[in-house]
Formats: structure tokens, sequence, C-alpha cells
């Protein structure tokens, strides 16, 4: 991805509308603007990444004793594999890091091997499972938790 194609900022009420557009797009069960709009009130780290004016992808982390919580990353489907996803989980990591966080953690489904493979990339290890985490066609799907250890760059 090159750096100056992409504009980051922070997520904003009115994004939330095509930000839903994306959701939609790229997830069978979908966040609904109800949880957005609530991250966004709640002063959570969220992200878009935007071209041409357009928002392209987002993120969304809540932080607080010592923990940083990556919730959502998502890249609209058209715009994968071109390193949106990484671009947006080093943001995450970065503002983790301002936020006095040392453990970086998230959970995805065991299905989503794309996912699972950018995350071990950036050093992330699985850690435990949540059962009957994620709504599925056929009920529930279980959450791998995964989580990576982050660097103050110093002896605390």
């Amino acid at each position: 991805m090159s750096e100056s194609a992409y504009r980051v900022r922070a997520m904003e009420a009115t994004d939330v509308a095509v930000v839903m557009e994306i959701e939609r797009q790229a997830y069978p069960f979908p966040w609904s603007d109800g949880i957005f709009n609530d991250c966004i009130r709640s002063g959570y780290y969220a992200v878009v990444l935007e071209t041409d004016d357009r928002v392209r992808a987002y993120g969304v982390m809540s932080s607080g004793a010592g923990e940083a919580h990556v919730l959502n990353v998502c890249v609209h489907p058209a715009e994968r594999g071109r390193g949106l996803g990484r671009e947006l989980l080093h943001l995450m990591e970065a503002e983790a890091l301002r936020r006095k966080a040392d453990m970086l953690l998230l959970e995805v489904r065991p299905s989503n091997t794309v996912a699972i493979n950018l995350y071990e990339s950036m050093g992330f290890n699985e850690i435990g499972l949540r059962k009957n985490y994620y709504p599925a066609a056929g009920g529930r799907e279980d959450a791998l938790v995964m989580a990576r250890q982050l660097s103050f760059g110093g002896v605390e």
C-alpha cells in the first residue's frame, strides 16, 4: 500500500452509513450501526482509511487495564490483498502503545484462514478459544483468541 494513496482519519458518526455498507458486503453477520455509534461515543479508537474521499477500510479498538482489544478490522472486498488490513493493525498497535497497553488481543473465526494468516504474520499467537462466540449459518461458531505482546522499548 502506498501511504500517500490513503488517508487515515478518525471515524465519525457521519461515516457510519458507508461503514455499514462495507460491513454488510464483508460479513454475513455484520455489526449494527448502533454498535459503531456506541464505539465512537465511547471514545474507542475508531479509524477509517480512505482514498478519493471514499472509505476503503476501517478498524475499531478498545483499551483499558493495560490491554487493547481489536474489535473490528474490515477491508472493502474490492480492496483486499493491498495491505490495508495490515496497515490498520499497525495503526492499532501504535495507538495501543500510546495508550500504555502491553497486550493486543483479538478474536477471529477459525474459518477465517486469511485473517489468521495475517495475524500470525504480525506476531499474534493463539491463546484460547471462546466457544459459540460468533453467529453462524448453522448456529454458532467458536472464536480463536489471539494475542500479541507489545513493547514500550524499555524496562518498566
